[in-house]
């Protein structure tokens, strides 16, 4: 049997690996652009080598194409000399092929030398000779190799590069490679998220503006500038965190960790969903800009120190919640109120540690210490303890927000609002009891939104309050 060379960029594995360092490099330092831009001058093989410096990967998470894998594996059962030979940096290939224990030697981009098309061809020639090897590859820069290799395996669904294999060399095999389709961009951009962007519609709605037909457009409006932000920044921080995600039990499922959505792909949607906010944005008062801006600014703030401080995640977290608020009322022109932004920032803190708890639940179940946002499983007590607190304030202002003299003006009958307070404190109680048993997941919003006891909860409040009118 002839010598197997494997290419690794989509091939072994479902993802390329600069095309997510380099772009994840740049979200997590955006400061260094003016280097990297000094690198790419220098050529690829230098940006290669800058990144690999910068950037460590752990062979054992990352994306492996399991067709190609068993496939390979098959072919070592069987004797037969493995290769692995790659444009991506010399310490990868060599790393991840010794992870994998099934090849002989490993090639990889050096330095000075960027082992890809032409380069690679005449590397494996010399190493094997013309005809003298079978190569895996997926991509039309590996022509060049198949032009001198014995047999071509074609990894992925081009047809039309089968083809142009096929008038190379006798192609063997063509192995499949799995992407995810519109599943894997909605949620990439995490649409159901959307839900949370409703608060921008709660202005209107409090200060009886629905048949006010400008203002319930301008409130679309921000609703739409809010989602498309939002998922923008949703890809840049799963760029960001890819390497944390896949070695997290339920996060190492997301499109981009698992690569079911290529990192280009999702950039090119999050550009276009950044311009789409923008001109959403531009349509509203320039009020509404200022909170939307703040948005951005808090949430790369939270993805870069935050997340990391105890407490002050969690307040940031609820923040953003009031942002959405008082953005939603910059939109139709109206003052927030007192009342909704203090009872917003104490159900959205109870909301913030039930996140947190779950987190921290799940690493006491596997172990227990301290997890990467320096929380600890013996903090458990007092999130609950503070969670519940938050919980049962918002109920308290909620209370209190009835017998003002605000609600006596805008209510004919504002007594009937209070059937409103024990389905608050009852949905409190409950998402708290939930999150204890280990019902809830990580995203008490999505937890919620699933959950037909809090659609029977929201609908009741929503009725009091429109009984009251």
């Amino acid at each position: 049997m002839k010598p197997l060379v494997v290419d690794l960029d989509n091939t072994l594995l479902r993802t390329d690996l600069l095309a997510e360092l380099l772009p994840g490099y740049l979200v997590r330092n955006p400061l260094a652009l003016p280097r990297v831009i000094g690198w790419l001058a220098a050529g690829r093989a230098r940006v290669k080598h800058e990144i690999a410096a910068r950037c460590p990967i752990d062979p054992a998470t990352l994306p492996y194409n399991e067709a190609v894998l068993d496939w390979l594996r098959a072919e070592h059962a069987k004797g037969r000399e493995l290769w692995l030979v790659s444009a991506s940096h010399r310490s990868y290939v060599e790393a991840i092929a010794a992870h994998l224990g099934l090849f002989a030697g490993a090639l990889g981009t050096d330095t000075d030398d960027n082992l890809k098309g032409e380069r690679k061809r005449e590397a494996l020639v010399e190493r094997f000779g013309a005809r003298g090897f079978d190569y895996a590859g997926d991509s039309r820069a590996d022509l060049a190799v198949w032009r001198d290799a014995h047999a071509a395996i074609v990894v992925g669904n081009d047809d039309r590069l089968a083809e142009q294999a096929g008038a190379l060399t006798t192609v063997a095999h063509r192995l499949p490679a799995p992407r995810g389709g519109f599943d894997a961009w909605r949620r990439a951009f995490r649409l159901h998220q959307w839900l949370k962007n409703g608060l921008v519609l709660i202005p209107l709605l409090t200060a009886h503006l629905w048949n006010d037909a400008g203002a319930v457009l301008d409130a679309l409006i921000a609703f739409l500038a809010f989602g498309f932000t939002a998922s923008t920044i949703y890809v840049l921080n799963d760029l960001a965190d890819l390497a944390d995600d896949r070695g997290h039990p339920v996060k190492r499922h997301r499109p981009l960790a698992s690569a079911m959505l290529p990192v280009p792909n999702a950039l090119a949607g999050a550009a276009l969903l950044a311009l789409l906010a923008l001109g959403c944005a531009a349509m509203l008062p320039p009020d509404f800009r200022l909170w939307l801006l703040a948005y951005v600014a808090t949430t790369t703030a939270y993805s870069a120190w935050f997340k990391r401080k105890p407490i002050v995640d969690v307040m940031c977290l609820a923040g953003l919640y009031t942002v959405r608020l008082l953005a939603g009322a910059a939109a139709v022109g109206v003052e927030a109120s007192f009342w909704l932004l203090a009872f917003s920032m104490f159900l959205f803190l109870s909301l913030a540690l039930i996140k947190r708890h779950a987190e921290l639940r799940r690493h006491a179940l596997v172990g227990g210490g301290r997890i990467s946002r320096n929380y600890d499983t013996d903090d458990l007590p007092v999130i609950v303890a503070g969670g519940l607190g938050a919980g049962l304030s918002a109920v308290m202002v909620l209370a209190l927000y009835i017998q003002s003299d605000q609600t006596r003006d805008m209510y004919a009958n504002p007594e009937r609002i209070w059937i409103a307070c024990p389905v608050v404190l009852y949905w409190v109680l409950r998402a708290w009891f939930r999150a204890n048993r280990g019902e809830v997941d990580e995203d008490p919003v999505a937890w919620a939104a699933k959950d037909p006891a809090s659609w029977l909860a929201a609908a009741l409040v929503a009725g009091a309050f429109a009984a009251a009118l």
